[in-house]
């Protein structure tokens, strides 16, 4: 692989990665609205016991599981493009 073909393969990565890291500080934020939202859904339920509050705290904490597995999927595509771009930064320094 030419040195060029590294270096813009290394540009596209740091691009993604860029990308990724944003995504990944919303899903953070939307993470932490959701998990309070069905805190409270939970406690409204388990106080008024009552089947509009059952349903409304169960989809709460789909909302939160969603926006959880949402996270943990761009955290492992972040892990692998790190990995990718050591891959990559080792092959550029040693000049192939």
């Amino acid at each position: 692989m030419s040195r060029r073909s590294v270096e813009r393969q290394l540009a596209e990565l740091g691009e993604r990665l860029r990308h990724l890291r944003a995504e990944l500080a919303i899903a953070d934020e939307h993470l932490a609205h959701f998990s309070s939202e069905a805190d409270d859904a939970r406690l409204r339920a388990l106080v008024s016991e009552t089947p509009l509050a059952q349903h409304e705290r169960r989809e709460a904490e789909k909302h939160a599981d969603a926006m959880r597995r949402h996270r943990a999927e761009v955290q492992a595509e972040i892990l692998q493009l790190e990995r990718m771009q050591d891959q990559l930064l080792d092959r550029f320094l040693s000049g192939g």
